[in-house]
């Protein structure tokens, strides 16, 4: 390699105009003139000599500190490696150009050793797009990623370098979004207000008028809440991992982000006093919703004639996921064994639906059939039957317990949108069809059964989320474990709201309490004193309590 060189110039001119050059008296001061630095490059591949010039340093020691850069560049490659020679050389004739600053020897290096781009500079989009486009997982996941990269990934932080992405980038993204949720939570509210106006409107042009308003207002649009951006996170933080197992880069921001904690909606039950604010406002008290046993068995009575009214029974009395029904094969049924395995399902894809194996591990499991559920499958196994024989050759053999009139899968879109419907059709508070399946758990729950029974019908990979999730208990229930509570104290006498009241019973141990003798109190009658006697006589037939009890109230 050839040694550099560091030079000064001086710009100074004489009375003619003519440069003094080397002849400026004030060259022999240290700071006068402009320092520049020069090295040859490697020559390119016709023989044409490159150089690398940068001037406009202030000093020698700072020139030089850039030279070493220089020099150091390029002795990256080795001797005999030419390929790498050629595109640090490129590097450079790029960066003397341009008047970019000089790349990081250690990022450099790394950059040079992956085989990437030295002259350009991925994006976080860049990447992304190429992380997803080799991902191999299932295609919901894929779906998922996709709507994360392009709805909040890109749009926010695509245009900054991979490797300049840091936890600040992160952190003002994430406030972004919170109040991107602000504005849409004004905006909703506005809406609601002009709907609620809409419906109590008596004249016509009124409510024409309200309608013209609601045109002129933007959508109800979803809020993007601590879960889904958990779930942001997340995404970008697999990515992100990737790109460090390809040596892109070697910080994941994503992995230092802190985030309100997600957590999933508990399940309330549709009791009197919420559905009547349902009715007078329109909004749901919770995400999840769970019908009492009396609005579940309405709602099955009313479906009891629909062709897949076997299918809404074993959804809320066993727990299924949606794709899971869909999917479930009579080879995985066993009715004179009274259970039904769960090996695969259907989902979505877009809109085509794909056939895949359960959700999780766990997720593929026995489920234990009850006597009512198995003459229920009879039933339907029978009718289906009736309608493969009235098809004939047309019918088509999927093996699905469920299925159309012709044999075909039941699209999970359709069969939530046709659950909708019906629950419309019985006058019932909305749930979803998913809701069904918090409804079993809180009706296994009801029943006495072990959560760790409920975690495995559910097919739940942990016991952590089917407390946290799916233990909201029947009201009835509640009341009943809160008078259980109450009974467990042993009390002297009922008072007359109906609860015990009063003294209670010495408990063990009371005896060995030391004795406080107090004062005795001076009266202005005496022993044979007909007030004092009546005293003594109340006092013997309402003796003080010797201790008190502590009422906890409940909300």
């Amino acid at each position: 390699m050839k040694a550099g060189s560091v030079t000064r110039r001086c710009y100074c001119r004489d009375d003619s105009g003519r440069a003094l050059g080397k002849s400026c008296p004030k060259l022999k001061r240290k700071n006068h003139g402009v320092y520049s630095i020069r090295q040859e490059l490697p020559s390119t591949q016709d023989g044409d000599r490159r150089t690398f010039r940068r001037s406009g340093y202030d000093s020698a020691e700072t020139a030089r500190s850039d030279l070493d850069k220089v020099r150091a560049l390029l002795a990256i490659p080795e001797q005999d490696d030419a390929e790498n020679r050629e595109r640090i050389a490129e590097l450079l004739v790029t960066i003397s150009e341009n008047k970019a600053p000089i790349p990081d020897y250690d990022e450099t290096k790394r950059r040079l050793g992956t085989g990437q781009s030295l002259t350009t500079r991925m994006t976080v989009a860049e990447w992304l797009d190429e992380w997803l486009t080799g991902k191999r997982t299932r295609k919901s996941s894929i779906a998922r990623y996709e709507t994360d990269i392009r709805v909040h990934l890109k749009p926010r932080i695509g245009s900054i370098p991979l490797n300049r992405l840091r936890v600040a980038h992160l952190n003002e993204m994430f406030e972004g979004i919170n109040e991107t949720n602000e504005e849409i939570e004004a905006a909703n509210a506005v809406r609601r207000q002009v709907e609620a106006k809409r419906k109590a409107a008596m004249r016509r042009a009124e409510q024409r008028a309200a309608r013209a308003e609601l045109r002129a207002l933007p959508p109800f649009r979803r809020t993007t809440g601590p879960a889904t951006q958990q779930r942001i996170r997340a995404t970008l933080r697999a990515a992100l991992n990737d790109a460090i197992a390809q040596q892109l880069i070697t910080f994941n921001p994503a992995s230092h982000v802190e985030l309100e904690p997600g957590k999933r909606p508990k399940a309330l039950v549709w009791t009197p006093r919420r559905v009547e604010q349902w009715q007078q406002t329109g909004e749901k008290p919770s995400p999840v919703m769970v019908w009492t046993p009396e609005q579940a068995g309405w709602f099955l009575d009313h479906v009891a004639a629909d062709r897949l009214y076997a299918m809404y029974h074993l959804i809320a009395f066993r727990g299924l996921r949606r794709g899971e029904a869909c999917g479930v094969r009579w080879t995985d049924v066993d009715l004179d064994a009274g259970t039904l395995t769960v090996a695969t399902q259907l989902v979505q894809d877009g809109w085509s639906v794909v056939e895949s194996d359960p959700k999780t591990a766990s997720g593929a499991r026995v489920i234990a059939l009850d006597t009512e559920t198995i003459n229920v499958l009879r039933t339907h196994r029978a009718r289906q039957l009736a309608e493969r024989m009235e098809w004939g050759p047309a019918w088509v053999d999927s093996g699905r317990v469920f299925t159309r009139e012709d044999g075909t899968w039941v699209h999970p879109g359709w069969l939530s949108e046709a659950f909708e419907r019906a629950v419309r059709a019985a006058g019932l508070p909305p749930v979803r069809l998913h809701d069904l399946r918090h409804g079993a758990a809180t009706l296994a729950l009801a029943g006495g059964a072990d959560l760790k029974v409920v975690q495995e019908m559910l097919g739940h990979s942990s016991i952590t989320i089917t407390s946290d999730t799916y233990t909201s208990v029947l009201p009835q229930v509640a009341r009943e474990a809160a008078e259980a509570a109450v009974r467990l104290v042993p009390r002297a006498r009922t008072g007359t709201d109906g609860h015990a009241s009063g003294t209670q019973r010495p408990f063990a141990g009371e005896a060995a309490l030391p004795r406080i003798d107090r004062p005795k109190r001076k009266t202005a009658g005496h022993v044979g004193d007909p007030a004092v006697s009546r005293r003594s006589r109340l006092r013997e037939s309402n003796p003080r309590p010797t201790h008190y009890e502590c009422v906890a109230l409940a909300d």
